[in-house]
């Protein structure tokens, strides 16, 4: 056995290689009844799509508005950088196709602790992102069902909003596939209807300057990027439920890409439709660019009720996928041994601990959100959800890389080598550019964060040693097989 081989054997006996995972992978889904079911590409596909877009479309082009029309060269560029981490990950889910996806690439390079560490902080995004889905979605609730008048009914509201996806998760994977599908047709649609029905209305006299006043243009194009940079976290969505996904070498990779490449499409057609229907000088004061840029294409008040079911949908869809992400990270470092074993226990085909740990912590953090009135605190957990997002972002395309100069041909085909590396590099760029983009007070705020995971880190790895040396003591106290002088 190489040096090298050597090296990575603990790893590889832990995290079973690739050409063993499937069936693993389908014994045990064997044992999950009709309940559990496999992704096909066009629900991967809407998985990726869905959590990459939840709410912040109906927001983001009065958000980006002040910075001037630069901010779709901003765009542009992030999403060649999304595009370039989407590629990377559909290269290594063809090594690994294992539920876990970022926890599994850190792991399988940089070991145990890297791995938890990836785990960790995708987890604390999931998490505390879901809280924030469903706090927005309440405003949007309100429109229709007016709930904010009263403290009890708007947490009964954010509160409904998080357990109904999950409730959906815990009746299995089969059912959240088909929840995440509808909840993307019916969120598109309407999204294309406004996208591609505006640019028959645009009129270029409302794109206000290129770029904001006293600023330079790439002044300008950074700003606007640290506001556009938290719209595509979720492109590893199907890499992180590659277990649970049909043929995952092919698809995981394709469901990537393409839901990369919707969401980009949305985001850039919607943006440029409401910049060029909403005049630029109430653009930037507007609460509601897509109510408004309805308001303008057919006349009345009636965009307003029709923008708040298009977020509504948007953000249960989201919530639906993320809660389903938001398990499967710590399922896989369970099985691992990185996590408390109860988070390894499926039914259904879903990581049913995972999925109530998930959403009781959210729920917690809602309540607090709305008793105790500390909403600049709660705006800055989400922003430290940008940071911990990226944690195992560096760390998957630090893996690829590594595989890329360790020269390990069984995981990268030489005559890719240079496409891969230049994709790798792109991606690792990007990926620093969000860390850069979240803000001081998310880095500090997600270091804290990281920092308390090192402690459960340490917690669990000497349990597994301590278990470990129990199984050794138990071997060698075993007495020794009689030998009954029989031929075997």
């Amino acid at each position: 056995m190489s040096e090298e081989q050597n090296t990575h054997a603990p790893r590889a006996a832990q995290a079973p290689h690739a050409a063993e995972a499937p069936q693993a992978e389908e014994g045990e889904r064997g044992t999950q009844g009709t309940h559990a079911r496999r992704f096909g590409l066009p629900v991967a596909t809407a998985l990726v799509m869905g959590n990459i877009i939840g709410g912040g479309i109906f927001l983001l082009p009065a958000s980006v508005a002040p910075y001037g029309t630069v901010s779709l060269v901003a765009f542009c560029v992030l999403t060649l950088g999304a595009i370039a981490l989407a590629l990377v990950f559909g290269r290594l889910a063809r090594r690994h196709p294992l539920t876990g996806g970022p926890y599994v690439y850190a792991r399988e390079a940089f070991g145990d602790f890297a791995g938890f560490l990836a785990a960790w902080s995708y987890w604390i995004t999931t998490w505390v992102s879901n809280a924030a889905l469903a706090v927005a979605a309440v405003g949007y609730l309100d429109v229709l069902l007016p709930v904010q008048g009263s403290t009890a009914a708007t947490i009964a509201a954010a509160l409904a909003l998080q357990w109904l996806p999950a409730l959906a998760n815990l009746a299995g994977t089969r059912y959240v596939g088909a929840v995440q599908l509808v909840a993307t047709v019916l969120k598109f649609v309407p999204l294309l209807l406004v996208a591609v029905g505006g640019l028959f209305f645009f009129d270029s006299a409302n794109l206000g300057p290129f770029q904001a006043e006293g600023d330079s243009a790439l002044g300008a194009m950074s700003a606007s990027a640290a506001i556009l940079l938290f719209s595509y976290l979720g492109v590893e969505s199907a890499a992180v439920s590659a277990g649970e996904v049909r043929d995952p070498r092919r698809n995981v990779g394709r469901a990537t890409v393409l839901g990369t490449l919707g969401a980009a499409t949305i985001y850039l057609l919607g943006t440029l439709a409401v910049f060029g229907t909403v005049a630029h000088d109430r653009l930037v004061e507007s609460d509601a660019p897509f109510s408004d840029a309805v308001n303008v294409m057919f006349g009345g008040s009636w965009g307003g009720m029709a923008v708040a079911c298009m977020a509504l949908v948007s953000m249960v869809g989201a919530l639906n996928g993320w809660t389903l992400l938001s398990a499967q990270t710590p399922y896989a470092a369970a099985r691992d041994g990185l996590f408390p074993k109860v988070f390894a226990h499926k039914r259904r085909g879903v990581p049913t601990v995972g999925v109530a740990v998930t959403v009781v912590l959210a729920s917690l953090l809602t309540v607090y959100n709305y008793t105790a009135g500390t909403q600049g605190v709660f705006e800055i957990l989400v922003l430290v959800t940008t940071f911990t997002a990226t944690v195992p972002y560096l760390l998957s395309t630090a893996a690829q890389i590594y595989f890329l100069l360790s020269g390990r041909t069984e995981r990268v085909h030489r005559a890719r080598l240079i496409r891969d590396a230049v994709l790798a590099g792109a991606a690792f760029t990007f990926s620093m550019w969000l860390v850069a983009g979240s803000g001081y007070a998310a880095v500090y705020q997600g270091v804290l964060f990281l920092f308390a995971g090192v402690l459960v880190y340490a917690w669990m790895a000497a349990r597994k040693v301590r278990d470990r040396a129990t199984v050794t003591a138990a071997v060698e106290d075993a007495p020794e097989p009689v030998n009954s002088g029989l031929p075997a």
